[in-house]
């Protein structure tokens, strides 16, 4: 297949009221060119429609009806992101008919990993079929259900498309790509063998429930409330005690599984400082895990603008940590643009899922297509 113009959609489970949307053109292998991106913002009531459906998401926690609130949200929000397409396509000289597909990941309000008994279960909010009928291109949409259906945990499924930018950059496994959205993620491959992926542990969601909470702000913006503070060392060691952090992979997390209610108690700096400290001591632990330890992580999401965190990943996880954006990615673009990659490859029939990233039976394809 030739390369297409792809664009790929993303708005994290942190709801920073932007919606995430990359243009790329690829063959779903390699990355051919790298076109526009734009952060959109939602319309304040699109984002307090979101922040209720996540929360009444967890209420019903896959337990008869859905919300009703969930068919409001999801046209709301799939009405916003086919604007948010056709202004990046449109302002960029190009035309919707230029555009191969769109990879419209959708908002995820709950996501619950498979146990010994139960298959995991994941709901992202996003009309697929009305984004085609608005935006008139093909729409791959719904690209975790498969996955979790024949027993992995939907994720993460950046790996694809991580292990084509560690590849691209000469991957020997002395690398990863860290992601630090609302849950952190991490991929790393040695160009040879199989590429391992999974969530290490929260990120950006608990610092920012615990500063919005106290009417500090939407985040601990710049990292400064914890830089303030002091972390307890002990109730950090004991919280480094959930067994999620010493499971092996694969694993995943939802947005929830780890809150800010882990520093209560506390104020506003050391509160954040214990947060951020869990953070990076959790990356710590996923390094260890890994089939060798890197030297360096390439860190892109929010979390990367936060100079705390980043210093706390090199004094607490032991690793250098260093800005995509330094090596000429683009990190506020790489989520979208994964899935931008992840629907070509879906289009062409190729896996989004492997055993050692979501521990799927094999390596999967995924998605729904619209058009």
């Amino acid at each position: 297949m030739k390369p297409i113009w792809a664009v790929g959609l993303m708005t994290g489970t942190v709801l920073d009221g932007n919606i995430d949307v990359a243009l790329i053109r690829t063959d779903g292998e390699q990355v051919e060119a790298f076109g526009a991106y734009t952060l959109a913002p939602y319309a304040q009531s699109i984002r307090t429609l979101l922040e209720e459906a996540q929360r009444e998401a967890r209420t019903w926690n896959f337990t008869g009806p859905e919300p009703a609130i969930f068919r409001e949200a999801e046209e709301a929000l799939t009405r916003a992101q086919s604007a948010a397409v056709r202004g990046l396509v449109e302002s960029n000289d190009l035309r919707m008919s230029d555009i191969g597909v769109v990879g419209f990941h959708g908002q995820t309000v709950l996501h619950r990993a498979p146990a010994r008994n139960r298959l995991g279960e994941t709901r992202q909010l996003g009309d697929g079929e009305l984004m085609h009928s608005l935006l008139g291109t093909k729409v791959v949409y719904d690209f975790r259900s498969a996955d979790m259906r024949a027993g992995g945990q939907g994720a993460p499924l950046a790996a694809a498309y991580h292990a084509a930018l560690l590849g691209a950059h000469g991957a020997s496994g002395e690398t990863a790509i860290l992601n630090l959205g609302g849950v952190a993620n991490i991929t790393w491959w040695d160009g040879k063998g199989d590429i391992v992926a999974f969530d290490t542990g929260p990120a950006n969601a608990p610092i920012n429930d615990f500063v919005k909470a106290r009417g500090l702000g939407e985040m601990d913006r710049d990292g400064a409330l914890a830089a303030a503070g002091a972390v307890d060392e002990a109730r950090l060691l004991k919280l480094l005690e959930h067994p999620y952090l010493s499971a092996p992979y694969p694993k995943s997390l939802d947005r929830f599984d780890f809150t800010a209610a882990m520093a209560e108690g506390l104020g506003a700096e050391d509160g954040a400082a214990l947060l951020t400290a869990f953070t990076a001591s959790a990356v710590g632990k996923a390094l260890d895990l890994l089939p060798r330890r890197p030297k360096k992580l390439f860190v892109s999401g929010g979390g990367r603008h936060n100079p705390t965190l980043m210093a706390m990943l090199a004094s607490r996880a032991g690793v250098e940590a260093v800005s995509v954006d330094t090596i000429g990615w683009r990190g506020d673009a790489v989520e979208a643009e994964c899935f931008a990659f992840l629907a070509v490859r879906v289009l062409r029939g190729m896996p989004i899922s492997f055993p050692s990233t979501t521990g799927a039976p094999e390596p999967m394809g995924g998605g729904r297509i619209a058009g």
